[in-house]
């Protein structure tokens, strides 16, 4: 039995339904699959158009004329989304009865979404899908999670509990000195792991302590089948370290939380995008729709997601996709995603830039007043927080900050807050959430 999925039944995500659906829409062929692309698409934006008062409202401030082409629909940013939950949600959902979750802030741009139960678990059909493409069963398969964890005692004993059933092992990434490591290390001896997962920052830290030691994960854990690393870009120099670390493939994953699974590797390297759930488009900065073969924005439509409205949904990322196609699907070329820096600490620790998620976590929580922030490492122990907002962080805010340092990180350290008006994006119009002046 899969305590996985009999979980998610038990809370009312109906999975086989879910399941059911993918492979019928895998099924159809590439006329198909096209009709049925272009039929949900506009289907899920004419639901939210007249059933959600605010994007109406919003969708026509920015339309001079009634829509009747999709080009005509704009784009949405977070920054539009960046309001209270139960003003975007879509006439018939209510906090109560959706999936409610808030984004990692890794691209510098935090908040909260929704997704109705059956959008959810389209979602985990999609992922059990992907994995089974490489010999992994969700649930079933030994996950070593190279993640974050909540140190509160609460939420904190809800996400071992979540580890227990989804049967993985965490490792906490909030400190990933040797010392650390060597703890690490010694775990994948007892256990039959079949997978890492996890920021790549993380898994690149452990893949070069294994190179240094000169050693092979595989050899000492010879279960393993599979590296997926997440949240951050992998490139292909981190590509090769985690190879040569773990001695196993490494598959890419693009995903965005208030979203879906967005592009999986196959076991050709070849990206293949989840065009079951979503539809996606590449856009020039005129929002207009570019060439397969040529760079511009990635914009989302989830077609599946009847709670919150995320049609033409700027993402922030930049991207290619490829003349070529395998089956009914398209494959991204290329993509200029997320990444951050290695926090260094005074006392040796190193900690992934994604560590801030966390210690900003209270911030995303204050009613949605955070527009955009970065953090700055100007010196070891001192970190300058940029941020855009309706108002400045009060005291409270910066002591719970203060204290969240303390916790996730170490004590002593000192943080300063500036408020600005826009923060300096790359060429790329990236953020880069953490940036480290230490080397």
């Amino acid at each position: 039995m899969n305590i996985f999925l009999q979980t998610l039944r038990f809370k009312k995500f109906p999975i086989d339904e879910a399941i059911k659906r993918l492979r019928e829409v895998q099924s159809k062929s590439e006329q198909e699959f096209d009709e049925f692309q272009t039929s949900m698409r506009w289907e899920i934006f004419k639901h939210h158009y007249n059933n959600n008062k605010n994007y109406k409202a919003w969708v026509d401030s920015k339309s001079e004329a009634p829509i009747t082409s999709w080009e005509q629909i704009p784009v949405l940013t977070k920054k539009d989304l960046q309001k209270p939950v139960d003003e975007r949600l879509t006439a018939g959902y209510t906090a109560k009865d959706v999936y409610m979750h808030n984004t990692s802030g890794s691209t510098g741009t935090p908040f909260f979404f929704a997704k109705d139960r059956f959008c959810h678990a389209m979602t985990w059909a999609m992922i059990l899908d992907r994995n089974a493409r490489h010999g992994i069963i969700s649930g079933k398969s030994k996950q070593a999670r190279f993640y974050g964890i909540p140190l509160g005692f609460i939420k904190n004993k809800m996400e071992k509990i979540k580890d227990l059933i989804a049967n993985r092992v965490r490792f906490p990434i909030f400190d990933l000195s040797d010392a650390v490591l060597d703890k690490y290390f010694e775990v994948f001896k007892k256990h039959k792991f079949e997978y890492l997962n996890g920021y790549t920052s993380s898994l690149v830290l452990f893949a070069n302590y294994l190179i240094r030691r000169g050693i092979v994960l595989k050899d000492v854990c010879p279960t393993l089948k599979v590296t997926f690393p997440t949240s951050e870009m992998c490139t292909e120099d981190d590509r090769k370290v985690l190879e040569k670390g773990f001695g196993i493939p490494v598959a890419n994953e693009y995903g965005a939380a208030e979203l879906d699974l967005i592009a999986f590797e196959d076991k050709d390297f070849d990206w293949i995008l989840n065009e079951e759930n979503l539809y996606i488009e590449i856009v020039d900065d005129n929002n207009r729709p570019v060439p397969n073969g040529q760079e511009g924005k990635v914009i989302i439509t989830s077609l599946y997601n009847k709670a919150m409205p995320f049609v033409k949904y700027e993402l922030g990322d930049v991207g290619t996709i490829s003349t070529r196609k395998k089956g009914i699907y398209r494959i991204l070329q290329s993509l200029t995603g997320r990444t951050n820096d290695v926090a260094i600490l005074p006392g040796g620790k190193k900690s992934p830039g994604l560590t801030f998620y966390y210690i900003s976590k209270k911030l995303l929580e204050s009613g949605g007043f955070m527009k955009e922030f970065i953090i700055r490492q100007t010196s070891l122990s001192h970190f300058h927080y940029e941020y855009v907002a309706d108002r400045d962080i009060n005291d409270e805010e910066k002591a719970a900050v203060a204290k969240a340092m303390d916790t996730y990180l170490e004590p002593g350290l000192t943080c300063s807050f500036e408020r600005k008006e826009v923060i300096t994006r790359t060429k790329a119009g990236k953020l880069k959430h953490f940036q480290s002046a230490i080397k």
